[in-house]
């Protein structure tokens, strides 16, 4: 059955009902997720896969405050930064600021990009995570610890490129499943 005005077909009830809908997660999920994403970033890697592996926990941290803003936000950012500083031995704060930026982002357009599909969130989620970035970059010059390479920057690129499947298995466990029997 065809619209009247556009011509394209309608929805059928069935078709609604049978969607799936993502769960409110838990914290035990969020927080698993977050320590998982800590223990990623310190697997060693060789030169060229350090300049490229994202920085997993600023996209843990990301999907949770798009998908879970309610249940995250700048104080487990901030705090997760900490962590990454002590484990990095970096200048203390240096990614406690990266990622509260990162989560600010996040805060404020979570009800955009929830409107996308995860391919459509990966310029967003660039730019965010290049802002990360760069103000990793930015510390770490200002307070001369050290002078980073501009390839370091590549590891947002392909945190990008791994947001889509982040969203598929951090979205599995969410999912629930409704069909029409059951309404």
């Amino acid at each position: 059955m065809r619209h009247r005005e556009t011509g394209k077909p309608r929805t059928t009830g069935y078709e609604y009902v049978t969607q799936e809908f993502l769960l409110p997660a838990k914290k035990s999920l969020i927080y698993l997720s977050l320590l998982a994403a800590v223990l990623i970033n310190l697997m060693p890697f060789d030169k060229v896969m350090l300049a490229l592996r994202p920085d997993f926990l600023a996209l843990m941290l990301l999907y949770w405050n798009i998908h879970q803003p309610q249940q995250m936000g700048l104080g487990v950012a901030f705090l997760c930064g900490l962590v990454m500083d002590v484990i990095d031995t970096s200048i203390m704060g240096q990614h406690a600021i990266a990622y509260c930026l990162i989560t600010f982002f996040a805060l404020v357009l979570h009800r955009r990009l929830r409107l996308f599909n995860a391919f459509r969130q990966i310029p967003a989620v660039l730019w965010v995570l290049l802002l990360g970035q760069a103000v990793l970059f930015l510390t770490g010059i200002l307070a001369g610890t050290y002078i980073p390479e501009w390839y370091l920057l590549l590891a947002s690129v392909t945190g990008a490129l791994c947001w889509p499947l982040l969203v598929f298995l951090l979205g599995s466990f969410r999912k629930q499943r409704i069909e029409p029997d059951e309404i």
